[in-house]
């Protein structure tokens, strides 16, 4: 997922969904005959997709959120949840879509993200006659309401309300657990060479500022920008963390390879005290739904710095 590309050798594909959109905020009616997606095009509703083609892990999972899995034909590299998809034939990697072996499928609909696929290829599979949908959550708040338009657009409506209502509940009650709490300075390193970071608009920004964080480089232009070290040691971040590919719960990890040059420097006050943390890839990066489960991983980061911090603050003179 570009300079997206070099990143995914840390934490796969997945750690690359650049996303240019914002999801569309919906109260869908059930009788709709076309579903807008996030390039602000109509889809037809009808007839009900039968055989569907998902090109990244997040809208994999949405898919069989709602209880439509059975109907995925193919899916692109990266996607592994639930384990059933692995046996499923793989037409595309976060470079290229495999546009022949796509096309010889049949599919009826094929969910993507812009991000991720060019221009080019996606106007080949239109031209094929093939149903696109894109789907780029930005901000936490977008998933849930991807939820429901997953579920309208697959004629399972009642799923996909299902699904977004609990989702809702989880982050909100996340956001209400962190509503407080004392702020934490955060640096999400995406990559170490070059060394990438992600600006305030990424849905991992959003992660790390529901759980009273703020990302030290929110304010800059580029989705993906590239720092040096220096304005790393600058901005002074109290919690380094980086995406490492599975769900293992999140880990300090101050010997990581990724973190070496800020062991080295000893400057940032994360690699001084020691809070240079590794977070599960699959579920803090992945706009689906699991993103709750990724956002408490970053929160219990946050938490556990917050608990040194103030342990190690002295008293104040009385």
């Amino acid at each position: 997922m570009s300079a997206p590309g070099r990143a995914a050798r840390r934490a796969g594909p997945v750690t690359w969904w650049p996303i240019r959109a914002l999801a569309m905020a919906v109260a869908l009616p059930l009788h709709a005959a076309t579903l807008t997606d996030d390039a602000g095009r109509e889809v037809q509703l009808d007839p009900p997709p039968r055989r569907i083609v998902t090109l990244a892990p997040n809208l994999t999972e949405l898919v069989h959120a709602v209880g439509a899995g059975s109907l995925i034909v193919a899916t692109g590299e990266g996607s592994n949840h639930p384990p059933e998809v692995l046996a499923l034939p793989r037409v595309a990697d976060h470079q290229r879509i495999d546009i022949e072996r796509l096309v010889a499928l049949k599919p009826d609909l094929v969910l993507v993200w812009d991000g991720g696929n060019t221009m080019r290829e996606l106007a080949q599979l239109e031209s094929a006659g093939v149903r696109l949908f894109r789907l780029e959550p930005r901000r936490l708040d977008d998933v849930p309401r991807a939820l429901e338009r997953v579920g309208v657009l697959l004629h399972r409506p009642d799923e996909g309300r299902a699904r977004a209502q609990v989702l809702r509940r989880d982050l909100a009650a996340l956001r209400e657990r962190h509503a407080g709490a004392a702020p934490v300075r955060v640096f999400y390193q995406v990559w170490s060479r070059p060394l990438l970071t992600l600006n305030g608009q990424h849905l991992v920004s959003d992660a790390i500022q529901a759980c009273g964080g703020r990302n030290v480089f929110a304010h800059l232009s580029h989705l993906v920008p590239q720092l040096s070290s220096e304005s790393v040691v600058q901005a002074d971040p109290e919690a380094i963390l980086t995406a490492v590919d599975g769900t293992a719960p999140p880990r300090r990890a101050p010997d990581d390879a990724a973190f070496a040059q800020w062991t080295q420097l000893g400057a940032p006050t994360a690699a001084r005290a020691g809070w240079l943390y590794t977070v599960p890839a699959d579920l803090v990066v992945r706009g689906g739904p699991r993103i709750a489960d990724g956002v408490a991983a970053v929160c219990k980061v946050l938490d556990d710095v917050r608990r040194e911090r103030a342990a190690a603050t002295p008293a104040p003179a009385r």
